[in-house]
């Protein structure tokens, strides 16, 4: 049954059941040996339906991205695990492969949320992250048109949306960091410039979870390239990447209705030199916007 295709009202049902009966059976569950953490807007739709083709990959039931660690973790750990494919369909997979099965989720919101990679790495000491990154103009841009799209965003001018960007997320972060129940929808939605600031959000990550475990790489490449990232993301995750290879496609790309305005484009050009300076220093070499 392919849950996607339901009614919204059967969706729910068929969702809540299965939350309920993951959650009964969650010590007989596999945990993520890896997560996709963002960024927002960077194909990481992409990225999980090609990992979620692996022949010894098992994603996690029902939703690409469980939204534990920034939104939900008040929902505890067997609420978690639920999500995810029972041990001894990882242990058939093994068997077949010669390989041990992985599973994964995808919540681009990990990546800025404050208490992400805290939690992530108090609960999953051993998870590796992937982290795409884009153009940080582009994926402004394609954030707000998302938003808007989505009725998440009223302001439907983006250059506008960029200057109530500082009042809507003033101290939200801050908020978010100090208090374990603050939601901020701001934060989640509004924050098109912030979000392109990739390098200070790494950092965070890697003081964490330690760098060893974090592979960044850019979405552009990974549509233009999509073999050769495909090969490094299996060898950073250790997953034979001589099985079967997925097809690759592109998802969750929004038409424009316009192009940016020329000026805004130059000042968030700009705005952004000194990270992606600083995401070089990830990278080994100026992102592929910059080259």
């Amino acid at each position: 049954m392919d849950v996607r295709k339901l009614p919204a009202p059967m969706k729910r049902v068929v969702h809540l059941g299965s939350r309920s009966y993951g959650r009964l059976t969650a010590p007989g569950r596999m945990t993520p040996t890896f997560l996709i953490c963002g960024g927002q807007r960077c194909g990481t739709t992409s990225l999980y339906r090609a990992l979620a083709g692996h022949p010894v990959v098992l994603k996690a039931v029902l939703h690409k991205g469980v939204h534990y660690f920034d939104t939900s973790y008040d929902r505890g750990m067997p609420w978690y695990k639920g999500h995810f494919p029972l041990v001894r369909s990882g242990d058939k997979i093994g068997e077949r492969y010669g390989v041990p099965a992985q599973t994964f989720e995808s919540s681009p919101y990990y990546m800025y949320h404050p208490q992400a990679a805290a939690r992530i790495a108090r609960d999953l000491p051993h998870t590796r992250l992937l982290v795409l990154v884009r153009d940080p103009v582009e994926r402004a841009y394609s954030q707000h048109h998302h938003e808007v799209a989505r009725g998440f965003e009223t302001e439907r001018d983006f250059g506008a949306a960029l200057a109530l960007e500082p009042a809507r997320l003033h101290k939200q972060e801050e908020r978010l960091a100090e208090d374990p129940k603050f939601y901020s929808f701001s934060h989640q939605h509004h924050a098109y410039r912030a979000r392109g600031e990739y390098a200070r959000y790494l950092s965070v990550m890697a003081q964490h979870v330690g760098r060893e475990r974090i592979h960044v790489m850019e979405s552009e490449r990974f549509f233009s390239d999509p073999e050769d990232v495909y090969d490094e993301v299996c060898e950073f995750l250790g997953l034979p990447s001589y099985l079967e290879r997925p097809a690759f496609e592109r998802h969750n790309a929004r038409p424009r209705e316009s192009d940016m305005d020329p000026a805004l484009r130059r000042d968030l050009t700009d705005y952004y030199v000194p990270h992606d300076e600083a995401l070089a220093r990830w990278l080994g070499r100026k992102p592929v916007w910059r080259s």
